[in-house]
């Protein structure tokens, strides 16, 4: 069935509903988007009511509207309501994952070379205190992940895959549905970082077939900082050690033993921020009643448009390389540094971002990139905001 595309008055409406885009030109969407106007009331009508209620009496009254955001996240990424734990962020989702799983010395775990700093400080101390394995599969000339490459790393000894799919500082994309056809078919456990993933592209945890997704908030969700989830498949829930146990991660308790809860929801502790559930809540289901399909198209469009602007620019170079794009444009400024140019674009009112070396260390070192400028696009972007941009860009290298 063909998507139908997100039209100019559509786009008008979404920038009237977000407050942000008013006075900026917001190119900063991978790191964190502009909420639309219904989140932020969202939390701060639940706030107000917590400040003259009380905070457990107001949670009694929401908490309908509570659990209805694991429902909204769940139809998100096609999951089960049962398969989804509430977090801060995608990197305490991954640390949750990765730790719980039972590693042993010489355990091999495959990952990629767009595989974010977090996570590789995860696979480093695993390395270090329960000798396991890395190898990185490393993406072709072109600048796309080698399958074959994957498919010849896997041994008895390969305990886990687990990947990012679309990186900190690059526009390119890791073919996560085919690496998950290969995870199954060899029964490896199989992790994904979806941080930018998740309200830019869709995501299907069925068609990933992945074991354990790790989303934030507050980038293409346009969600409330603070906010995250973790997907763990229903048949390997039981799999995974908890790292951290209290009343609700374990809610039958006897003096001598405990049970824990037979949801993904062993994975969270009790104490959280309600009023960011409800936010969270209302951004997916924003991101839903748009659908996820368009939003994709735009992004997309709008994406392939700038990295096309750029290229004329003598003295900028950009970077994406790879068959699939994504809504990151990552290129550097002859001469000027990134954070120099980003400081610059500042004064002009337009938000992008420096991408570190660190971020995606692999990748980066591999082109010999200290930082990079990352101006990261979503569908309430618009082409006269990319022409501002590209101007402001002419106007710094003359």
């Amino acid at each position: 069935m063909e998507t139908t595309l997100i039209s100019e008055q559509e786009i008008k409406q979404l920038r009237a509903a977000t407050k942000g885009t008013a006075k900026k030109i917001h190119f900063n969407n991978a790191g964190s988007s502009l909420p639309p106007n219904v989140v932020v009331e969202t939390v701060i009508s639940y706030l107000n009511e917590e400040a003259a209620c009380g905070g457990y009496e107001t949670e009694a009254r929401y908490k309908d509207q509570l659990d209805n955001t694991y429902t909204l996240v769940a139809r998100l990424i096609n999951a089960g309501k049962n398969e989804i734990a509430l977090v801060e962020n995608a990197s305490t989702a991954w640390i949750l994952a990765f730790n719980g799983i039972d590693f042993k010395p010489g355990d091999v775990v495959l990952t990629c070379e767009m595989e974010y700093v977090t996570n590789l400080i995860g696979l480093l101390n695993a390395k270090k205190t329960l000798g396991i394995e890395i190898k990185v599969i490393p993406n072709d000339a072109q600048g796309n992940f080698s399958l074959e490459a994957l498919k010849a790393a896997i041994s008895p000894k390969t305990k886990l895959i687990a990947v990012t799919h679309i990186p900190s500082t690059a526009g390119g994309m890791i073919p996560i549905v085919e690496i998950g056809k290969i995870a199954r078919k060899h029964g490896i456990l199989y992790l994904v970082d979806a941080c930018q993933s998740a309200g830019q592209i869709p995501v299907d945890v069925k068609e990933i077939g992945c074991d354990m997704l790790a989303v934030t908030g507050r980038k293409y969700l346009r969600a409330p900082r603070g906010t995250g989830f973790l997907f763990v498949r229903k048949a390997v829930q039981d799999q995974l050690k908890l790292i951290f146990l209290d009343g609700s991660t374990a809610p039958i308790v006897t003096e001598n033993d405990f049970k824990v809860r037979d949801d993904a929801r062993r994975f969270e502790l009790y104490e959280k921020n309600r009023a960011l559930i409800l936010g969270l809540g209302k951004a997916v289901e924003y991101a839903l009643d748009i659908g996820v399909d368009r939003i994709w198209q735009r992004v997309q469009y709008l994406a392939d448009l700038l990295r096309s602007q750029l290229e004329k620019i003598d003295g900028i170079t950009v970077h994406d390389i790879g068959d699939q794009k994504c809504g990151i444009v990552t290129f550097s400024v002859n001469g000027i540094d990134s954070p120099v140019i980003k400081s610059l674009l500042a004064e002009k009112q337009i938000n992008v971002s420096v991408g570190k070396a660190v971020s995606t260390l692999f990748y980066m070192n591999k082109h010999h990139l200290t930082s990079i400028v990352r101006a990261s696009l979503h569908y309430y972007n618009t082409i006269e905001e990319i022409g501002v941009l590209c101007e402001a860009l002419k106007s710094i290298l003359n």
